[in-house]
């Protein structure tokens, strides 16, 4: 008979495996890829979710990872940027670019006249010559293309190539306008051709598991991942939630206890937790889901009590003042208010470390 868990028991689970229950005492590299990536749609989140997952984590941990190329940022999951390890990005960009491909859709009308076997050999000329940003690379492929939709010509070089960002100085590692560059001229090698679907649902599980073929297929935007896990069964754990949906796991995954207990955390914009899996029930209730996301599709930052989305926070900075503003969705014990004002203090204290003065304050609900 399958084993059912409750929605409590995929919470604990699923936060075991992404640090959150306790911070890991892991290197910056080896937590990015138990995580089998860190969204990172903008600079600045990845920083914060290590924060908030590893002890004592500095920002220059993360840059020195980034100049030693041990890690990389580039399009990935679901089209959009992610933060991996090199090793990762290499193994996994090939099995992705299905996704990318489809992407390409998006484009509509703008698509008219692009052909990506002539525009994509021109591109890769201009890159083995320097590292480029878009607005660079779309007005040299433009003046080649003139007919051919600006943004059609960058968008199709960005979903069809293995690109990888370059790192700057730059407080949050890159700056607005990065420059792009080829990977196997940044890593020394090109994205492997030899399929790795099924290592690439192991390491989903792993992350984010038990989960569904429909959660996989949400986090990854792959729809073969559902015959890869079904292929997979003999080798999992098979589970059922509380609605009698199958979920498949790794069998010496850990699965705490649906009592474990959960410390209050801050996650930032974008991240995974929120965003991995196709029912997300086990980390935030659908009545809230919907407020997570903005009209031009930004993931608002959020924090978690005892396990699952509380609500949503934002900081700003006046002079020497920094401030973070949490807006709960229902009114907090005053024992988690304080949980939350010491973790936002810390959190302040590491994405301003020049102020002289932190506030912590909550909207009601």
């Amino acid at each position: 008979m399958t084993e059912t868990l409750t929605l409590r028991a995929l919470n604990r689970a699923t936060l075991a495996r992404q640090m959150l229950l306790a911070r890991t005492d892991a290197s910056v590299p080896e937590t990015v890829e138990r995580l089998c990536g860190l969204q990172a749609q903008e600079p600045r989140p990845p920083f914060l979710g290590l924060w908030t997952r590893i002890a004592g984590f500095r920002q220059e941990d993360l840059h020195t990872a980034l100049h030693e190329r041990v890690l990389v940022r580039a399009t990935m999951m679901r089209g959009t940027l992610h933060l991996m390890t090199a090793g990762d990005y290499l193994a996994f960009r090939t099995p992705i670019q299905p996704v990318l491909d489809a992407g390409l859709k998006m484009l509509g009308p703008r698509a008219a006249g692009l052909d990506r076997e002539k525009v994509l050999p021109v591109a890769r000329g201009l890159l083995e010559e320097s590292p480029r940003t878009f607005n660079e690379m779309r007005s040299l492929l433009q003046a080649e293309f003139p007919d051919v939709n600006e943004r059609a010509l960058g968008f199709a070089v960005r979903m069809s190539m293995p690109l990888v960002m370059v790192p700057t100085q730059d407080r949050w590692g890159f700056p607005r306008t990065a420059a792009f560059t080829l990977a196997e001229t940044w890593l020394g090698a090109s994205p492997s051709e030899v399929s790795a679907l099924e290592r690439l649902a192991v390491r989903y599980l792993a992350a984010f598991g038990p989960a569904s073929a429909a959660d996989a297929q949400s986090w990854s935007g792959l729809r073969s991942l559902a015959e890869v896990l079904d292929r997979l069964r003999p080798r999992l754990r098979v589970f059922a939630d509380e609605r009698g949906r199958e979920l498949f796991d790794l069998p010496d995954a850990p699965r705490p206890a649906e009592d474990a207990p959960a410390p209050v955390r801050f996650l930032p914009e974008f991240d995974n937790l929120v965003l991995a899996h196709s029912d997300r029930r086990r980390v935030i209730s659908d009545e809230h889901r919907p407020g997570l996301t903005t009209k031009n599709l930004r993931v608002r930052a959020t924090f978690l009590v005892d396990g699952f989305v509380a609500g949503t926070w934002e900081t700003e900075r006046k002079r020497k003042t920094a401030s973070l503003r949490l807006r709960p969705f229902a009114p907090l014990p005053r024992g988690v208010v304080e949980e939350l004002t010491a973790e936002a203090e810390a959190l302040l204290a590491f994405t301003e470390p020049d102020a002289t003065g932190f506030q912590v304050t909550s909207e009601p609900a």
